[in-house]
C-alpha cells in the first residue's frame, strides 16, 4: 500500500496550493511554511478593527473579520483564485477551517445560529460549478458544527463581476440584488455572513441590507480575506 502510495505521489505530486512546492508526508493542501507565513489579520479579536469601522453608521453589523490579508500574487490570492477559477474546492475548505478555528476563540462570534454564504447567481453558479462562499461555509461548519441555513438569501439578479470597478460602480452593480426566502426561520437568530473578499463590502451592504427585513436578526460577517495591510 506505502508503495502504490509513492508510486501515486511519483505519478501525480501533490503540491502545495499556496506556493506550488512539494506537500511533504502528512501535510495536506498547504505546506507547514505558508501555513505559518500566512498573514493572519487577527480581527475577530478586534471589534474595532479596520474591517468594522467600514460600516459604522452604515450597517448595523455585529461583527466583522477577514481571517487572512490578501495581496497581489501573495500565497492568499493563489488560494483564493485557485478556488474560484479552477476548481480547487478544498482551497475553499481550508480556508473555512482556519475561520472557523479563529472564531471558536471570539467573543463577538459566539451563539451564531447559522452560517449564510453570500448566494450567486444559479446562472453563475452552474458555470462555475459550485459557489465559492458555500464552499468556504462548509469548512467553517466542518470545525463550529453550526449549520448553513440553505435558501434563505436568494441571488435574484445575474451581475458583472466586480473586478476593476469603482467603489461607486461596485455598489451600483450589487444594489438590491438579493432576495429572501424562507425568512421566519431567521427571525431573532444571529447569523454569519460568508464570502471569499472583502474589499469595498457593495456585496456584503447589499446582502445585510436584505437580512435586515428579518425581525430581530443579529448579522455577523466573516471573509477569507481582505486587502492586505
Amino acid at each position: 500500500m506505502k508503495l502504490f502510495k509513492c508510486l501515486v505521489n511519483l505519478l501525480f505530486p501533490r503540491t502545495c496550493a499556496a506556493c506550488g512546492n512539494l506537500l511533504l508526508e502528512g501535510e495536506e493542501i498547504v505546506c507547514t511554511t505558508c501555513r505559518f507565513l500566512m498573514p493572519k489579520t487577527h480581527y475577530e479579536m478586534n471589534p474595532n478593527n479596520p474591517l468594522a469601522q467600514n460600516f459604522f453608521g452604515q450597517m448595523p453589523f455585529n461583527a466583522v473579520s477577514a481571517e487572512f490579508f490578501f495581496s497581489k500574487s501573495g500565497k492568499v490570492q493563489h488560494l483564493i483564485h485557485g478556488l474560484k477559477y479552477h476548481h480547487c474546492r478544498e482551497n475553499g475548505v481550508f480556508l473555512g477551517q482556519e475561520i472557523g478555528k479563529s472564531l471558536l476563540k471570539a467573543p463577538d462570534f459566539q451563539g451564531i445560529d447559522f452560517i449564510i454564504p453570500i448566494p450567486l447567481h444559479p446562472k453563475k453558479e452552474k458555470l462555475r460549478g459550485y459557489n465559492q462562499s458555500h464552499v468556504i461555509a462548509e469548512g467553517i461548519k466542518e470545525i463550529t458544527g453550526i449549520p448553513i441555513a440553505e435558501h434563505c438569501l436568494v441571488r435574484s439578479v445575474f451581475t458583472a463581476t466586480q473586478t476593476k470597478k469603482s467603489r461607486e460602480e461596485r455598489w451600483d452593480n450589487v444594489k438590491d440584488i438579493f432576495i429572501l426566502e424562507n425568512a421566519g426561520k431567521l427571525a431573532g437568530k444571529h447569523v454569519l455572513l460568508v464570502d471569499d473578499v472583502l474589499t469595498t463590502g457593495a456585496t456584503l451592504m447589499s446582502a445585510g441590507k436584505a437580512l435586515m427585513q428579518v425581525e430581530e436578526i443579529k448579522i455577523s460577517v466573516v471573509t477569507a480575506a481582505c486587502a492586505g495591510n
